[in-house]
């Protein structure tokens, strides 16, 4: 498996990468749809191992994948059914209040497609994968991206009200600033993001805090070469509120940040102050939203890419972090 993430495109307010964005009207992008969770639900309680031998004849590919890494289950352990047999049990419900609003995945499906045709673009050699959705426990990915699959966890998109994201033990894994965003408008941007990961992974593991801005910066603008007509509150997961206030205060903020850290700093107090998620950054009013390191990396790989327009996308994601620095000279106002 490549990745996984626990985590309808919206065009209501203008797009950051929108102007300069390629035709991709006549690359083919073929993304058939499969339904696991439909069948998974029809387990016979009364026989599950053959069911589960059913399921596993049926989809090959991906029946390992959601045993072992996404309910953690060893599919050839006999003790595996008894558990199978009560998640059946448990989120019958939760796949039954689901069907409404998923019965017809297909413009989600376009949506998803449209945003591989500018994957294929830049990337002619990717392998578009099949589509799939299931409904796992309500600590399992959102997104899973095999070789074969991109898989759509279902819990994970039940509306930003569903109850079941307010239990207590379901709260400590996704508290509210994260779980707010588990809709359906979410699907697309995830399903990208995990391209993106696939195409440019993580490098900013051990690097310095301006590194890792940049890094991972990089994957966000990856991203919105991928999903151009997309809004910023979608690929940032920021609010509507929180990018505003960015957006009016970034040399402030940014400024705020050069005076009182180490830009090259490796101590992981000071890296997760300003990457990862948080409900704010630390520092900062209650307003101003949390892994806004990667916003500000991302600003920067914008204008080293600006200053540096003979350079294509891929050039400028092997460029080195530090020379994406020192060359973008950011000073925002």
């Amino acid at each position: 498996m490549k990745y996984l993430i626990p985590f309808l495109l919206l065009f209501l307010y203008a797009c950051s990468g929108g102007s300069n964005k390629p035709d991709v009207s006549n690359i083919e992008v073929n993304m058939p749809v499969e339904r696991f969770e439909q069948d998974f639900f029809k387990i016979d309680t009364n026989d599950v191992a053959g069911s589960l031998a059913h399921l596993r004849n049926a989809y090959p590919h991906f029946f390992p994948t959601f045993m072992q890494d996404i309910l953690q289950l060893n599919p050839m352990d006999p003790a595996s059914v008894g558990i199978i047999k009560q998640i059946v049990g448990s989120y019958s419900s939760l796949a039954d209040s689901l069907a409404p609003t998923y019965k017809n995945f297909d413009n989600i499906r376009d949506d998803i497609a449209d945003g591989m045709r500018f994957v294929k673009y830049y990337y002619p050699q990717y392998r578009v994968p099949k589509l799939l959705t299931f409904v796992g426990t309500l600590d399992a990915p959102g997104m899973v991206l095999t070789n074969e699959y991109l898989a759509v966890g279902l819990q994970q998109f039940a509306g930003k009200n569903f109850g079941g994201y307010q239990l207590p033990e379901v709260q400590q894994m996704y508290p509210t600033y994260i779980s707010r965003r588990f809709d359906k408008e979410y699907i697309p941007v995830n399903a990208l993001k995990a391209v993106v990961d696939d195409v440019y992974p993580d490098q900013s593991t051990g690097k310095p805090l301006v590194e890792q801005m940049i890094e991972k910066g990089k994957q966000w603008y990856l991203l919105d070469h991928f999903l151009p007509d997309t809004h910023d509150t979608l690929k940032t997961g920021y609010t509507k509120k929180q990018l505003d206030w960015l957006e009016q205060n970034e040399g402030n903020a940014w400024g705020y940040i050069v005076k009182n850290e180490n830009l090259y700093s490796i101590e992981p107090p000071v890296v997760q102050a300003y990457i990862g998620e948080s409900p704010f950054t630390r520092g900062m009013p209650e307003v101003s939203p949390g892994n806004i390191g990667q916003w500000f990396g991302w600003q920067i790989v914008q204008a080293f890419a600006q200053k540096n327009s003979e350079l294509t996308l891929q050039q400028v994601l092997e460029t080195a972090p530090r020379t994406i620095f020192e060359g973008a000279k950011y000073k925002p106002k």
